[in-house]
């Protein structure tokens, strides 16, 4: 019987390794990518509800029958079951009839995350709804 030596095929031990380091830099590179994007959503997130609360601080003073006094307030919210904070900083204009808001909020109080700035209008009279014409509605 004669023996014949086969030729074994296959990949050596370093040609593993060096193929499993390239994987795990990858994985790992993965891995990172995700806890980041995971990290810019919650941020965003808390930025779009601290601008939502900012923005309902604003609506509210807009709707005011009386025109708020200059001067800073400060105050709290609750928005998607957490506490805001917010601060308004209203201070006069050249117009006597417009007034500058300034509002700040954030999860912190000390650490607003965005800052709204708008014009408030000084209030009109009741105005009563005009009288019909006449021959109107008959």
């Amino acid at each position: 019987m004669t023996r014949r030596r086969i030729a074994a095929r296959g990949f050596t031990l370093i040609e593993v390794m060096v193929a499993l380091a390239v994987v795990a830099i990858g994985l790992a590179a993965a891995i990172r990518i995700g806890a980041n994007n995971a990290a810019n959503a919650a941020y965003l997130r808390d930025k779009t509800l601290a601008q939502w609360v900012a923005e309902n601080k604003t609506t509210e003073l807009l709707l005011q029958t009386s025109w708020p006094p200059t001067g800073s307030a400060n105050g709290s919210s609750t928005m998607a079951g957490s506490q805001w904070y917010w601060q308004t900083l209203i201070s006069a204009t050249v117009d006597p009839r417009v007034r500058r808001l300034e509002v700040s909020a954030g999860r912190e109080q000390d650490h607003p995350m965005v800052h709204l700035v708008a014009f408030l209008p000084q209030p009109s009279a009741a105005v009563s709804p005009p009288a019909p014409a006449a021959g109107a509605g008959n």
